[in-house]
């Protein structure tokens, strides 16, 4: 990840976090109504599930200059989530909700490039998730 990726997706953050309910709200709303096959792998208490959700986000933001710091975690978050049920392809689907969320809060400050450097940073979280998910399903 560059400096410039990082800076782009701390800033845009400081913008969302004091909107973290609303935007988790946002990004489950999208995520059921494109994806309703990924409900299922849900509990009920969807506001701790919104909860949680967020402060993973912000444990990752805070740690871009050092993510290897956080991939273990990550990792194992993944293994969870493959005991769970979750697929590769789901990873895709909760990164279309997570981009569309962050352009409704973000609105006009969501440029090209912070999609981009929040892509980037999606693609490095899932990408951790699934090697932790792929090391669950060979024990």
């Amino acid at each position: 990840m560059t400096p410039q990726s990082i800076a782009l997706v701390r800033a845009s953050w400081i913008k969302v976090k004091p909107l973290a309910e609303p935007a988790a709200e946002r990004f489950y709303s999208r995520l059921f109504e494109h994806y309703p096959e990924i409900k299922a792998l849900f509990q009920e208490d969807m506001i701790e599930q919104r909860r949680k959700f967020m402060a993973m986000l912000d444990t990752a933001v805070d740690a871009l200059d050092d993510l290897d710091a956080v991939l273990p975690a990550i990792e194992d978050l993944g293994a969870q989530h493959a005991s769970y049920g979750v697929t590769d392809a789901d990873y895709d689907k909760v990164a279309d909700a997570l981009l569309w969320a962050l352009s409704q809060e973000l609105g006009a400050d969501f440029t090209p490039e912070v999609r981009a450097a929040w892509t980037e940073v999606y693609m490095a979280l899932a990408g951790a998730m699934q090697e932790g998910a792929a090391v669950q399903c060979m024990t």
